[in-house]
C-alpha cells in the first residue's frame, strides 16, 4: 500500500485512538480518586438507589471467576490484549465508519482500562453501586460503562447497517 494511502487511513484512526485514550485516563483517574477517598468496602450514599463504594473484582463481569486461583488475572488480561489487537485492526480497516469505530474505541478504552488494573493490582477497582431495596447490581467503573456503551453502539450500528442493506435496491 502506498505511503499516502496508509497515512489517509491512519489519520481518522488517530481520533478513535484519542477517544480510547481519554476513556482510559478518565477510568484510571476516577479509580485512583476513589481509592484515595474511600477505604475498602466503605459506602457513601449519594441517592436512595446509588452509593459510591470501593470494591475489588478479581474476576470479570458480574464477578465471573472471581474466586478462582489467580490465573483469571492473566486470562482476562490476555483476552483484553487480544481484543485490543483485533480492535486496532478493525479501526484501521474501517476508519471511515464513524459509529462502528466509536463503538470500538469505547470498547478498547474500557478493556485496556480494566487490563491496566489487573496488571497493576491483580484486580479491577469498582466503585459505582446501584441497588433497589435488597437487590444490588454488581459494582462497576468507568471502563465498564465504556465497554457497555461501546457494545450498545455496536448493536445500533448493526441495526442501522441492516436497515440500509434492506433499503438498497
Amino acid at each position: 500500500m502506498p505511503e499516502s494511502a496508509r497515512a489517509a487511513r491512519l489519520a481518522p484512526m488517530a481520533g478513535w485512538l484519542a477517544l480510547a485514550a481519554v476513556l482510559i485516563v478518565l477510568d484510571q483517574a476516577s479509580k485512583s480518586a476513589v481509592e484515595a477517598w474511600l477505604a475498602y468496602g466503605q459506602r457513601v450514599p449519594v441517592l436512595p438507589v446509588f452509593d459510591f463504594t470501593l470494591l475489588y473484582n478479581r474476576g470479570a463481569a458480574f464477578s465471573f471467576l472471581a474466586d478462582a486461583d489467580g490465573g483469571q488475572r492473566w486470562l482476562f488480561t490476555g483476552i483484553a490484549l487480544i481484543a485490543a489487537i483485533v480492535i486496532l485492526r478493525l479501526l484501521y480497516t474501517h476508519a471511515a465508519q464513524r459509529l462502528f469505530c466509536a463503538s470500538l474505541a469505547c470498547i478498547l478504552g474500557g478493556a485496556l482500562g480494566n487490563a491496566l488494573d489487573r496488571l497493576a493490582h491483580g484486580h479491577v477497582v469498582d466503585f459505582l453501586l446501584f441497588y433497589w431495596k435488597d437487590w444490588y447490581f454488581p459494582a462497576f467503573n468507568i471502563a465498564d460503562i465504556a465497554i457497555t456503551c461501546g457494545a450498545g453502539l455496536l448493536i445500533l450500528d448493526e441495526i442501522l447497517q441492516s436497515r440500509r442493506r434492506k433499503a438498497a435496491p
